[in-house]
């Protein structure tokens, strides 16, 4: 009796194991390249707070890697800011919704913040280890030039990057319902 209960519980976890590696995403990668599950940002907030890109999950989500002393960074940031007004209130196909995640290169807590007001980046997610080009953001998604950003689908994965201009508006209209 006691080998029949030793070869059941066996077989149960041997299914239990097949069970649990048939649910995950086949071929999910954490990385950086289009098709990897995006690795997970937690920095503070200018507030103190830390966030998290992995609370967005459910939403499209453009990563923006930026920094207040960057001059194309700052070009770029009234084209962002006209998108994010476009495509904050949409309805999307598959996501509740679109967002912003900014991770500033900075060094300066204050730089950093007047160049949220100053620019007008009214989405709430703003992060930085305030560390400049040591940020351990930088690093983790192998950012070497700003501004660069990857955009995240309601899943995590990275469906585009280097979205710049006009061309993150065009991808971001695929995508609406």
């Amino acid at each position: 009796m006691k080998r029949i209960n030793v070869i059941l519980l066996g077989l149960a976890i041997v299914f239990g194991l097949f069970a649990f590696i048939k649910a995950q995403p086949s071929g999910a990668v954490v990385g950086t390249n289009i098709g990897n599950v995006a690795p997970d940002l937690k920095f503070n907030n200018p507030d103190g707070k830390e966030l998290s890109l992995s609370s967005n999950r459910g939403y499209y989500v453009l990563v923006d890697f930026w920094a207040s002393w960057c001059g194309p960074c700052r070009g770029e940031n009234p084209n962002v800011v006209a998108t994010y007004k476009k495509f904050q209130n949409l309805k999307f196909k598959g996501a509740k919704g679109f967002k912003i995640f900014s991770v500033s290169l900075d060094q300066n807590a204050a730089a950093w913040k007047g160049a949220i007001a100053s620019d007008g980046l009214i989405w709430p997610d703003h992060v930085s280890d305030l560390k400049g080009w040591s940020s351990a953001a930088a690093r983790l998604y192998g950012v070497n030039s700003i501004p660069t950003n990857f955009l995240i689908d309601p899943k995590g994965v990275i469906i585009a990057t280097s979205l710049r201009g006009e061309a993150l508006g065009n991808k971001l209209a695929e995508l609406v319902k």
